[in-house]
């Protein structure tokens, strides 16, 4: 790009690296405001879909040659900042060193939102395929803005989507789903000194868990490797003489394609038969707290070819990668399961959620030169 555009992009991050969207404290919805604005700005069909005080998602579309409609998304929110003492820069302002921008997003994800925004109000043509531009808010925990869209039917029929996650401009041709299994476990309370008379809610629990766990673990995948399974929370018991009669733990499952929420669900049950024929003064229950399902699109794809042949031509590493954290494509591709889902983003994983965030200027502006011929214009 000229020197002039390389200014504008850059400026464009920046304006949205320093608007607070920090999930559960700001309101991701002035980071929607602005993309309307700019889109707008630049003749580009656009609106904010406003949800709470907090939350709002933001549509554009930009039209093709015929009506066919890839769906490109990106989410407007951010993690907390964390142990502020750990940042070198202050993470809600941009700090530029040594070719990178330092600041809370900077690589999940606004590089890449701002990078397929760039891209599409500045195509030298029309697109050949219709573009839908979604960025949704609340991806970093309950997908709201995802929900909201998939609930309203807003989002046009589509076979392909594209995903600006962090992917280091690396096509992201597998992402692992997520399960959050909340376990309740009672059983008999009874004197410290005589177990046997009692059910120790505990105990069962983490049988219950160390069975799924270990069904979970069977499944892997090439890029993605293996599925895990670990308890991240739990609270029990009474009193450290008293057999606990109680104990509830939370599951953070992470599931390669091939495994599903349902196959989880089936083994659980079958853990809770074993677990009440043990004693049968246990009961067990199981909720879903969170429920993202796995994707993958072949290395075959027009979408992916047509991708690494860009990256090749610019001599970089075309070898796809599997993404281990759950995205929006989970919920928005939930009712399509023929949907194929491509991430592509110029942020590094291993930065996601990490003091010192950054994403290197030069990855940044690659990224939106391949998206803008990722649009395969006319």
């Amino acid at each position: 790009m000229e020197t002039r555009a390389n200014e504008e992009a850059v400026q464009l991050l920046k304006d949205l690296l320093e608007i607070p969207s920090v999930n559960g404290t700001d309101d991701e919805g002035a980071v929607a405001e602005y993309l309307d604005a700019y889109f707008k700005n630049h003749g580009i069909e656009s609106r904010v879909d406003r949800i709470d005080e907090t939350h709002a998602n933001v549509l554009a579309v930009i039209p093709g040659e015929s009506e066919e409609t890839d769906i490109w998304n990106g989410h407007l929110d951010t993690v907390p900042y964390g142990d502020l003492d750990k940042w070198e820069t202050e993470p809600w302002k941009v700090t530029e060193r040594d070719g990178k921008m330092f600041a809370r997003g900077a690589s999940d994800m606004k590089s890449g939102l701002a990078a397929m925004a760039f891209a599409l109000t500045h195509l030298p043509g029309k697109p050949k395929h219709t573009i839908q531009f979604m960025g949704t808010c609340d991806e970093e925990k309950g997908g709201l803005g995802a929900r909201r869209i998939v609930e309203e039917n807003q989002m046009a029929a589509s076979s392909f989507m594209l995903i600006g996650e962090p992917t280091a401009l690396r096509p992201g041709a597998a992402q692992k789903g997520c399960l959050w299994l909340r376990l309740s476990v009672k059983g008999k309370t009874c004197h410290g000194a005589y177990p046997e008379r009692g059910a120790n809610a505990i105990h069962g629990l983490f049988k219950a868990a160390e069975e799924i766990k270990s069904y979970v673990e069977q499944f892997s995948h090439p890029f993605l490797g293996q599925s895990t399974a670990q308890v991240n929370w739990i609270g029990g018991g009474g009193a450290f003489n008293m057999t606990a009669d109680c104990c509830e733990a939370v599951m953070d499952i992470r599931m390669v394609p091939g495994l599903n929420t349902s196959m989880v669900l089936e083994r659980a049950k079958e853990a809770e038969k074993r677990l009440k024929s043990e004693n049968p003064m246990f009961d067990c229950t199981f909720t879903v707290e969170n429920s993202r399902r796995a994707i993958e699109i072949e290395e075959e794809h027009e979408k992916v070819r047509q991708l690494k042949e860009l990256l090749g031509k610019r001599e970089l590493n075309q070898e796809s990668i599997g993404i281990n954290f759950f995205t929006d494509a989970s919920i928005l591709a939930e009712q399509d399961l023929e949907q194929k889902i491509l991430l592509f983003g110029p942020g590094k994983p291993n930065l996601a959620h990490q003091p010192n965030e950054y994403v290197e200027t030069e990855a940044y502006l690659t990224a939106i030169e391949v998206l803008t011929e990722m649009a395969d214009c006319r």
